[in-house]
């Protein structure tokens, strides 16, 4: 498992996982112009008082105030744009470390959707779960919180890569036998997202890793 995540941080150099993240950064730079210049322009034409001061004032903060929230949620909106992109990453490592496999196989609307809702679900219930037993037993919660999204991560980035090679069942069935791997292996993804500036890094690793657990599944099976 470590070989692999060595594996999925050295493929950073790759011109087709670096035109991917430098694709997210850029859609996401270019994003968050719009968003602060129709925030300032939109304060602009609204008068919020009877004084002109005061709404130039208000348009300063928060055009200002966006830029600010705009930072703080820059590596998540990487990340968030990245995310369009991971069949590609994906593609890359089987590429370069796999190229016998054959084509992947394609997925139905309904099976995407249906993994979609059944994730969705998983990752309510689980934080609140987390939630609860964080108010409860504070002194837990930080280790509840890994674990909790761990599986998640460990789930969801495993699904991403298997349901190219396998149909729902056999991926589900594999996903069974390997719980504890795929546990251990989405906590390592919930601690590096945690990283400052490798968070932003996070959804391409991440998935090029699960591409090299996935087949080392395949090969232990």
């Amino acid at each position: 498992m470590l070989r692999g995540l060595a594996r999925a941080f050295a493929q950073l150099g790759d011109p087709t996982i670096r035109r991917i993240l430098w694709r997210s950064v850029g859609l996401t730079v270019v994003g968050l112009i719009v968003l602060v210049a129709a925030v300032g322009f939109g304060l602009d034409q609204i008068a919020l008082s009877g004084w002109g001061w005061l709404n130039s004032a208000l348009t300063v903060l928060g055009t200002a105030g966006t830029v600010v929230l705009g930072i703080v949620l820059f590596p998540a909106l990487v990340g968030l744009i990245s995310c369009f992109f991971l069949e590609e990453v994906a593609e890359a490592v089987e590429r370069r470390h796999y190229p016998g496999l054959p084509p992947p196989r394609r997925q139905g609307i309904g099976e995407a959707v249906g993994t979609a809702l059944t994730y969705l679900v998983a990752l309510i219930v689980l934080n609140l779960v987390a939630l609860i037993v964080g108010l409860i037993v504070p002194v837990i919660s930080w280790p509840v919180f890994y674990l909790l999204n761990g599986y998640l991560l460990g789930r969801e980035y495993y699904e991403l890569v298997a349901l190219r090679r396998l149909a729902p069942a056999e991926a589900r069935a594999q996903r069974q036998r390997h719980r504890g791997r795929l546990l251990v292996a989405g906590v390592v993804i919930a601690v590096l997202l945690s990283v400052p500036v490798v968070n932003l890094l996070v959804p391409i690793v991440a998935t090029a890793f699960a591409v090299h657990v996935f087949q080392e599944f395949v090969y232990h099976a």
